[in-house]
């Protein structure tokens, strides 16, 4: 019996970024398939290959920290070109972090 045509009675939580769940959502709906779905599918595909059904390579890393470069200038342009600026204390407040 496959694993994926089991009963689904056990539960399983993970915190992912709103936006990130929301694009993947999107992305899987478009091939008929809703998030809990598509793990389901990732977790059986990683029983058949008996670990990542995918390779996972120094590349793949590569690719992402590149990806993660790219947001952080982007995001860093976006923080010069804003008019408002905050002093430390105001970011230390904003945050709720105590000094």
């Amino acid at each position: 019996m496959e694993v994926v045509s089991a009963a689904k009675t056990d539960m399983f939580r993970m915190r992912i970024n709103p936006e990130v769940r929301q694009n993947l959502e999107c992305v899987y709906a478009k091939n008929g398939l809703t998030l809990t779905d598509a793990v389901n599918v990732f977790f059986q595909q990683s029983l058949n290959a008996g670990g990542f059904p995918f390779q996972v390579t120094e590349d793949n890393a590569e690719m992402i920290r590149a990806k993660a470069l790219n947001r952080l200038m982007k995001e860093l342009d976006e923080g010069i070109d804003d008019p408002i600026s905050y002093s430390e204390d105001e970011v230390y407040q904003m945050f709720g972090v105590e000094r």
